[in-house]
């Protein structure tokens, strides 16, 4: 059985991505230059213990991925 991700820390891009969207999206935007300055904006401000997190635990799933050498490998995580 595989360990479950703390419930702290997001484990994959998408996770982290929600995370910044939900700060990026608190106002509304009003076009491309206010979205690409928020988001700069967050980025700078974001917690990148968050982004850490996801690559350490990230490390291992790639270390088996490449031992697979491409092939299947999910059933060896």
């Amino acid at each position: 059985m595989r360990k479950k991700s703390s419930q702290n820390f997001p484990a994959t891009a998408s996770q982290i991505w929600g995370k910044l969207q939900e700060r990026v999206y608190r106002s509304l935007i009003h076009d491309v230059d206010q979205l690409k300055s928020r988001l700069i904006e967050e980025w700078e401000h974001f917690h990148h213990v968050f982004i850490d997190e996801a690559i350490r635990q990230w490390r291992p799933r790639l270390q088996v991925c490449i031992r697979a050498h491409r092939g299947h490998f999910e059933h060896r995580l």
